[in-house]
């Protein structure tokens, strides 16, 4: 690669970091109190004994599997607690499949949330657009069944907004900066939840 090639390059990646970065800023100003609520949401789920369920497409269906496993799993390495109870809704390949084969794919994930789901449950939906029909129709019976739901969003939230009982609308149109700080906030939410329950003596280290 030229010199002049190789820092043009540079120079977008720098532009590009400091896009990622504005929009945590704005996060920063603006959004933590939003961040606490979903938490506290999410905790106080799981502390009454139900489950967190996610879904999303794409990336975002990645970042579903990403934060399901911090809770199943582990989030934090000085943090040895059992395992709390998250699903992410795109793992069954073979149910996926069946569903928009025989239906359609746009009502795999409600179906997955009214069958799997019990009141008192948090369904965590996850689009950057806000206009996904499969997340939005998922929120849409996850609440005709008493399950609270979550939105991390992006644009201006789009339809699935108006579906949420507590959202994160991510300040940017850019796909890319609004999955990165939607994984961002996830973790942020993952260790707020770990540390209320830990508090409570709900969970042991």
């Amino acid at each position: 690669m030229a010199a002049d090639a190789h820092e043009a390059a540079a120079e977008q990646v720098r532009a590009l970091l400091r896009r990622s970065i504005a929009v945590k800023e704005s996060l920063i100003a603006s959004h933590a109190e939003h961040v606490v609520k979903i938490a506290e949401l999410c905790a106080a789920s799981l502390a009454a004994g139900g489950k967190l369920m996610f879904c999303g497409n794409g990336g975002s269906a990645a970042d579903a599997q990403h934060l399901a496993a911090e809770l199943l799993i582990r989030l934090r390495s000085e943090v040895n607690r059992q395992g709390l109870p998250a699903l992410a809704l795109a793992t069954d390949s073979s149910s996926l499949t069946a569903c928009a084969n025989d239906y359609d794919f746009e009502t795999y994930y409600a179906r997955m949330a009214e069958t799997l789901g019990r009141e008192g449950d948090v369904l965590i939906g996850i689009t950057t657009s806000g206009r996904s029909p499969n997340i939005v129709r998922a929120l849409q019976a996850a609440r005709k069944k008493g399950i609270r739901t979550i939105g991390l969003l992006g644009n201006d939230g789009g339809p699935a907004l108006a579906e949420c009982d507590l959202a994160l609308v991510v300040p940017s149109k850019e796909t890319g900066r609004i999955q990165e700080a939607h994984i961002a906030i996830g973790h942020a939410v993952m260790e707020l939840i770990e540390d209320r329950l830990l508090t409570a003596g709900l969970i042991k280290n």
